[in-house]
């Protein structure tokens, strides 16, 4: 019997009720970078989803680049993060946090004091960062790190998954992709180095695999994915020649780590590029984990790939911001409601929990 939308499936140790996933979306609702009783009243609403993913959340002050985003990087910030996972669970839900250091994309305005805004290399991204204290401003150009930088970024994020463990949280999904830190590292546009940490392909998944080495040795593998987004071009990214030889290279060397899925998002939806589909084959036979299917997906798109084999989940994002029953519609063929573009980072309860459930 093929897989269904609607069937069950074994993740690590978690059994998902079904293979529907909510995307980790940017909502921009954590007043002082901690996550509060809002945000649990979002989350709780989806929990039938068989597995959610949160919101980028940082592991490190650093990573604070746009405003109003959460932190996992202090006692306090676990703390606050526990009433999201017990409303959640409450419900007989599964969430994953992602881990997302936003790397050169961030503005100082944005960040606490102290915190610097970090990158491969000192090239500035493309176009502008919202700021609540002075509007949209132009990305600064990030300090290149050094050697000290990226051991202590790579330390920094098995330290929030210890801590996301501590909060109650199913596991993490590593951000790779979208043109934050991780994959800052993969795409030239932002990774121009010439020492271990750049160049060569084997150098620039280099950060990916020693983050993701971090993470499981703190936590196990079957607590954590990664999400990438090869040819992806947000927040400047650029593909190039070797793209497919990288995100091969980079599943070859996640392999032997046991991680529980990678999560290819294709944006070609939303304008981007496609991934091509030689690729995501390439990435799905070698990958021994599950494999997480994400972009642009309806209910009949996603069946039939499942059906044929492409994935073993599939996520969908923007639906479930205006639809927080999204799993229900999808079963009865419901009308979705549209969502409001406006609000999707706005502070408050409009546009993020006054969606009819």
């Amino acid at each position: 019997m093929s897989a269904s939308l609607f069937s069950s499936f074994s993740l690590g140790s978690l059994r998902l009720a079904n293979r529907v996933v909510m995307a980790p979306m940017t909502r921009s609702r954590a007043i002082g970078n901690v996550a509060n009783g809002l945000m649990a009243s979002y989350y709780a609403a989806r929990a039938d989803a068989g597995l959610l993913i949160t919101e980028g959340v940082s592991p490190s002050a650093n990573g604070l680049g746009y405003a109003r985003i959460p932190g996992l990087y202090t006692e306090a910030q676990a703390q606050s993060w526990r009433v999201v996972t017990d409303a959640v669970h409450a419900r007989g839900g599964h969430i994953f946090v992602q881990l997302m250091d936003t790397g050169r994309v961030g503005h100082s305005a944005n960040l606490p004091a102290g915190a610097r805004i970090q990158g491969p290399s000192a090239v500035a991204a493309p176009g502008e960062m919202w700021t609540d204290a002075s509007g949209p401003q132009p990305h600064p150009v990030p300090e290149a790190m050094t050697e000290a930088d990226i051991a202590a970024a790579i330390a920094s994020y098995a330290n929030a998954a210890r801590l996301a463990v501590q909060a109650g949280f199913d596991g993490v999904e590593l951000h790779g992709a979208n043109g934050y830190l991780i994959d800052q590292f993969l795409n030239t546009a932002s990774n121009q180095r010439t020492d271990a940490w750049g160049g060569s392909v084997a150098n620039r998944v280099r950060f990916g695999v020693e983050v993701a080495k971090a993470v499981t040795a703190a936590i196990g593998g079957a607590r954590v994915g990664m999400r990438i987004s090869p040819y992806g071009v947000f927040n400047g990214g650029v593909p190039d020649a070797e793209m497919d030889a990288v995100y091969l290279e980079l599943v070859n060397q996640l392999n032997p780590l046991g991680l529980a899925y990678i999560h290819m998002v294709d944006h070609s939806s939303m304008g981007a590029p496609p991934v091509p589909d030689t690729l995501k084959a390439a990435v799905r036979a070698s990958f021994k984990g599950a494999y997480i299917l994400s972009g642009g997906y309806d209910r009949a798109r996603a069946d039939a790939d499942l059906a044929a084999g492409k994935g073993d989940l599939v996520a969908f994002g923007r639906p479930f911001i205006s639809n927080p029953s999204l799993v229900q519609k999808l079963q009865t063929a419901a009308e979705l409601a549209p969502p409001d573009f406006g609000t999707f980072y706005t502070p408050g309860e409009k546009g993020y929990t006054d969606y009819p459930v």
